[in-house]
């Protein structure tokens, strides 16, 4: 366990639309899945509206307690779209049309023989000096400032950034995992589960319960960064749920 290096993250939804229901987000579901497989750790997800203020404030919080921040939403072409100008604010930096970001756009509207306008002009605004995150399905880039990944809301364009992104990332230890079933319920586990967590410390063991239409079973997952202890916990849940067998 000597070598295990754990590297954390957080998210930071955007959008009025997340909150009033209008829009079932899918890029919380997408990110922990693909940080998990490389071992970074997700720590922490928040939803604000578009509202200046609480994406400055959720920010700068989120970006001094993990190692990597990951947004989404609110960099598109309409007004409501204000997440450039807040991280700008965030890191005390000015908001600017990114030149690059202006050749890109200006030249993928003109292969399309459509107008660059002031809104879609809007798209390549982001802090001075941030570094681009590609988009390969739009054009339109993300960006980079320090910890902070800011992405499309839409989840196709998002998970086209990440794909993009997710190699540069100083990454952890990867999580291991393995799934023992359980034919009882948690009332009848949860007291030796209990104990046996207590025994693992270097491991962390959950239990999710199911229901059949006739009686209730339990997945218990264990998770840890070192197959021995992997292996050790998982012996004795195994045990456990004999032990149960053998009382009834």
């Amino acid at each position: 366990m000597s070598n295990t290096r754990i590297v954390t993250a957080a998210m930071l939804a955007i959008g009025d639309e997340l909150l009033s229901g209008r829009t079932k987000d899918k890029n919380i579901g997408h990110l922990a899945e693909m940080l998990t497989m490389i071992g970074i750790d997700l720590r922490e997800v928040r939803i604000v509206a578009d509202d200046e203020e609480a994406i400055v404030d959720a920010v700068n919080a989120l970006r001094q307690r993990y190692d990597h921040v990951f947004t989404s939403g609110g960099i598109g072409p309409t007004h409501d779209d204000i997440t450039a100008d807040a991280m700008a604010k965030a890191f005390g930096l000015n908001c600017i049309h990114d030149p690059k970001a202006m050749e890109l756009l200006g030249a993928m509207y003109e292969r399309r023989g459509m107008e660059f306008t002031e809104a879609r002009r809007r798209m390549a605004r982001m802090p001075a000096g941030a570094i681009h995150i590609p988009n390969p399905v739009s054009t339109a880039p993300g960006f980079r400032v320090g910890n902070v990944y800011v992405m499309a809301g839409v989840p196709q364009v998002f998970q086209a950034m990440l794909d993009t992104l997710l190699p540069s990332l100083e990454t952890g230890t990867p999580v291991l995992s393995r799934t023992v079933r359980s034919p009882y319920g948690e009332g009848d586990i949860g007291g030796p589960l209990t104990e046996v967590q207590r025994n693992h410390p270097e491991t962390s063991i959950g239990s999710y319960p199911k229901f059949d239409g006739k009686s209730f079973s339990t997945d218990i997952v264990i998770r840890a960064r070192d197959a021995v202890a992997l292996a050790a916990a998982e012996v004795d849940v195994t045990a456990m749920i004999e032990a149960i067998a053998q009382s009834r």
